[in-house]
């Protein structure tokens, strides 16, 4: 099927018409795809948004700190950030195939304006401060799935993956910027009007989204779900996912996270014993963020498509190699060379975040992948638990050694599978990109 957004009718939105094909046509696709004013509407819209959800976590954090005094309380207002896709992820994400995804986008953020905004009022008692916390985040999925999907319509092939690099490389450093600029805006103007400050930026992405994305009809579902409620909508995603091999498979990837992503969760008590402070903790913390962004040019710009889509497996397997380096006691310089490395490694989930979406029929798109990015959060927030919970007994080294065996484990069990389906999903996603 054609791309709907990159055929020849000029539209004057800043839409370039697909180019004959050629041998390398796909290194070019990053600037194709910045050429389109759709996506660049749509990026601004989640660099944005991801700057604003980092600097509410640390502010509200902050906040918590205030009110409570207590480090329990402050840590877990962080952890409530991974709790809300448990709900978000199955039960809401499939609004974006019920309704137009534009309004679904908008209407998200304005709701996250309103609660993000209530979480500043002076003299909440802490319960409010966790519940709207908690319900602000619940509108971040069903936005996000609504934005893969929209994107699919907007661009296809490999001009999506080089969208989904851009998006994801730029999360990593507006999430360097947005703990940064937590931090320092509760210090300069107090946590309180920091956190009310933040609902204003959720204002202005639903207004780019709102008049920079052109608006498009609900998509049209191929066949009823039997019992043809919202019941069985969900029910549906849940078994196009399950029930398709290789967006099974892609799901499992992704899921990895969890088990090399428990350093993050321990950086504190991993940069303590390494004899730094609070400075050297945040550098352990951005150690895959800054690996994430060196291997996601490297794969998305300098290795072919086909190429990279083969070479997801062993990816996965050597994300959770560089784990193995605390069975050595390292050094705080070789922490952050190691999770440097396992972030570049990681990478593959750029890629493997284009291939599911477009695999994934179009009527079904938002729901799928509404429930594996829940997947997802919630893999790595059980990760971060059960890391700190078997910190305490066995001690932070062990803990990180063993999530890297089971990381590696469970990949070389994906690696068999996904070799014998790379090719098939390389037409698969070539396919959305030819001429009609």
């Amino acid at each position: 099927m054609a791309n709907p957004r990159l055929d020849k009718t000029p539209d004057n939105e800043g839409h370039e018409p697909p180019s004959p094909p050629q041998k390398d046509a796909w290194r070019s696709s990053y600037r194709e795809v910045m050429a389109i004013g759709e996506f660049r509407a749509i990026w601004s819209a989640h660099t944005i948004a991801t700057i604003g959800t980092n600097l509410l976590n640390i502010a509200a954090s902050i906040l918590v700190y205030q009110i409570t005094g207590s480090p329990l309380a402050a840590g877990f207002t962080i952890a409530l950030g991974f709790l809300p896709p448990l709900i978000a992820g199955p039960f809401l994400s499939g609004l974006a195939d019920l309704f137009p995804r534009r309004r679904v986008m908008v209407v998200c953020d304005l709701v996250r304006a309103v609660l993000i905004v209530s979480i500043g009022i002076p003299g909440l008692p802490l319960w409010a401060v966790w519940a709207l916390l908690f319900c602000s985040v619940l509108p971040a999925l069903p936005f996000a799935a609504a934005r893969a999907a929209m994107l699919s319509e907007i661009i296809q092939g490999e001009r999506y993956v080089a969208s989904t690099a851009i998006i994801q490389l730029t999360a990593q450093v507006g999430i360097l910027v947005g703990f940064m600029a937590g931090g320092f805006t509760s210090g300069l103007f107090g946590a309180h009007a920091t956190v009310m400050c933040n609902g204003a930026l959720f204002v202005v992405t639903a207004l780019i989204v709102r008049f920079g994305v052109k608006a498009r009809p609900a998509p049209e579902r191929a066949e009823k779900e039997e019992g043809g409620g919202y019941a069985a909508l969900i029910a549906g995603g849940a078994r196009l996912v399950f029930g398709d091999p290789r967006l099974r498979t892609l799901a499992l990837m992704a899921w990895l996270a969890g088990l090399y992503m428990v350093p993050y969760g321990l950086a504190t008590p991993l940069a303590a014993e390494a004899g730094g402070g609070e400075t050297a903790a945040g550098v352990v913390m951005a150690g895959s963020s800054i690996g994430a962004l060196v291997g996601g040019l490297v794969l998305t710009r300098l290795v072919p498509p086909v190429t990279r889509l083969r070479l997801l497996g062993p990816l996965a397997v050597l994300a959770s190699v560089p784990l193995l380096v605390w069975l050595f006691d390292p050094p705080l310089w070789l922490m952050v060379v190691a999770l440097a490395v396992s972030g570049a490694t990681a990478s593959y989930q750029f890629v493997a975040n284009a291939a599911f979406v477009l695999c994934v029929p179009p009527d079904g798109r938002a729901r799928a992948f509404g429930l594996v990015a829940a997947g997802l959060q919630v893999s790595q927030g059980l990760g971060i638990l059960a890391g700190g919970f078997f910190a305490e007994f066995f001690g932070t080294g062990t803990v990180v050694v063993g999530a890297g065996v089971l990381g590696i484990v469970f990949a070389l069990l994906l690696v068999l599978p996904w070799s014998r389906m790379s090719d098939e999903v390389t037409r698969r996603m070539q396919e959305t990109d030819a001429p009609a």
